[in-house]
């Protein structure tokens, strides 16, 4: 089920404490998919919250979940865009940034770098991990850490606690759109 999906992997995104979270979904109809992608859409769009298809393949997609202010106002950052730009981003628009990064996702092996901008990991935290080529980092956990490492430990901490409580709450009946805060 998409919506459990949602609250195992996005949970700190549909509190409002992260501004983006990836997923992979397996699935045996597509046309279900789009569906549910739709309906999900109806129900968090108003709260601020998206949830978009990234990369379609065979049996599974990769499902994007994020708060439409929080990437807009990240994608703003002067070093942001500078970052960006390097990758063949022209255009800071959310919609074309998503655009440019489907693409990127097509032709790459694996997740062109870039995306942990997309996912709210701290730039300094992205660029560290180019630099070093994933290695030699301060800590591990939702990503790897390179900077902050004290600051981004507690974060992680936050979100592993609101990941438990959303599932919890979510089996016990609580439906996708009261567990989604408000932008």
């Amino acid at each position: 089920m998409l919506e459990h999906g949602l609250i195992e992997y996005c949970a700190p995104t549909l509190a409002g404490i992260k501004s983006a979270n990836l997923f992979n979904y397996h699935f045996s109809s597509k046309d279900y998919v789009v569906q549910e992608l739709n309906d999900l859409n109806q129900k968090l769009n108003e709260k601020g919250v998206y949830v978009e298809a990234l990369l379609w393949k065979e049996n599974s997609v990769l499902i994007y979940v994020y708060r439409r202010s929080y990437l807009i106002k990240e994608l703003q950052q002067d070093s942001v865009k500078e970052f960006l730009t390097s990758y063949g981003y022209i255009d800071n628009r959310i919609e074309i940034c998503l655009h440019h990064l489907k693409e990127r996702l097509w032709e790459y092996d694996g997740f062109p770098h870039e995306i942990g901008v997309f996912l709210g990991y701290p730039l300094e935290d992205v660029i560290g991990f180019i630099q070093h080529e994933g290695r030699d980092c301060k800590c591990c956990g939702l990503w790897k850490v390179y900077c902050n490492e004290v600051e981004t430990k507690k974060l992680f901490e936050k979100m592993q606690k609101c990941t438990k409580i959303y599932l919890q709450v979510f089996a016990e009946g609580r439906t996708i759109s009261k567990m989604t805060v408000c932008a």
